[in-house]
């Protein structure tokens, strides 16, 4: 099984689903986990507990089900056996369906220039979940969350760079900056440390989240301080 991350999607095995579908759910959750199990749609990794309270080794996983099911979030425990396959929310260039032209338009810059600096946006949300799913989970709210995984400081400044190009959408243009130890945090709140207009930064990870000191320590590392 390969190491965990937030935001990765998981694929059931027909034995997990049967372990699912067998305990007691309510409606329209029931309706909802069926839909899922028949189709085979992914679920997604969602914060895990740490070792010591989880000595079955189960997997936390979630599902964010459409308006047909009530927008219901559901969390489930599987082990690692029950899951097939492990991937990826798909990138924004596959992601742009749902979006007005305008939308679609300041979407594909968006990629172009990110991909110019070796960087990828991802969907996850409303518009990557529609995306992966075929369901409609956008409504007129909706944000566009995006995940960047960003090797280092500089390139985090490079990705807020062009995602605050974007700005003045009919849907707001949110979402995380992921490094290389999974650390996470949302684009908004690194460009308002970078500028000095906050001193701490809210840091998720795989086991939870919390407030940190971020030191750039140069232009390419970023070492992170737990604050006190």
């Amino acid at each position: 099984m390969p190491p965990l991350r937030r935001h990765q999607l998981a694929f059931v095995t027909a034995d997990g689903w049967k372990n699912v579908l067998a305990r007691t759910w309510g409606e329209p959750i029931k309706a909802g986990l069926t839909h899922w199990a028949a189709q085979g749609l992914p679920v997604v990794v969602t914060r895990q507990l740490p070792a010591r309270a989880n000595t079955a080794g189960r997997i936390a996983l979630g599902v964010c089900l459409p308006e047909t099911w009530e927008r219901q979030r559901v969390a489930l425990q599987l082990m690692p056996k029950q899951l097939s396959m492990f991937t990826e929310f798909p990138p924004l260039t596959a992601s742009l369906g749902a979006l007005s032209a305008l939308e679609r338009k300041a979407m594909r810059h968006l990629a172009a220039s990110l991909a110019a600096n070796h960087l990828q946006a991802r969907v996850y949300g409303s518009v990557g979940w529609q995306t992966v799913t075929g369901l409609p989970y956008l409504h007129d709210h909706s944000d566009i969350d995006l995940w960047l995984a960003v090797k280092d400081a500089h390139a985090a400044d490079t990705a807020v760079h062009f995602l605050q190009q974007v700005e003045g959408l009919k849907r707001r243009v949110d979402g995380e900056l992921v490094f290389p130890d999974g650390a996470a945090v949302a684009w908004r709140e690194w460009a308002a440390w970078r500028q000095g207009r906050c001193q701490r930064l809210l840091v998720k990870h795989l086991l939870g989240q919390e407030l940190r000191d971020a030191m750039v320590c140069d232009k390419r590392q970023l070492q992170w301080e737990m604050a006190t």
